[in-house]
């Protein structure tokens, strides 16, 4: 569960990482950049295809860890108010 919890954290820095990269649409043209240092496009397609690699990974990690406490034992809160 450690490891699971550790990748998790990765991938949800790398997701932040990769959305910050992008270059909003509106931005450049209100800077009156046409291109950017990458051409007109870009690295455009590899960080798409990176940002929905990592939500992937993100929503699995997310599903996984969901599933993992929900059948793990009711806290000790749960089982003292259980108790009474």
């Amino acid at each position: 569960m450690g490891i699971l919890i550790a990748v998790h954290v990765v991938v949800c820095l790398a997701l932040i990482l990769i959305v910050l990269l992008q270059a909003g649409r509106g931005m450049g043209s209100l800077l009156g950049g046409g291109e950017s240092v990458f051409g007109s496009l870009g690295p455009a397609g590899f960080l798409k295809k990176l940002t929905v690699g990592a939500a992937i990974m993100f929503m699995v990690t997310s599903l996984s860890l969901a599933l993992i406490s929900a059948k793990r034992k009711p806290s000790l809160i749960k089982r003292e108010a259980a108790k009474e």
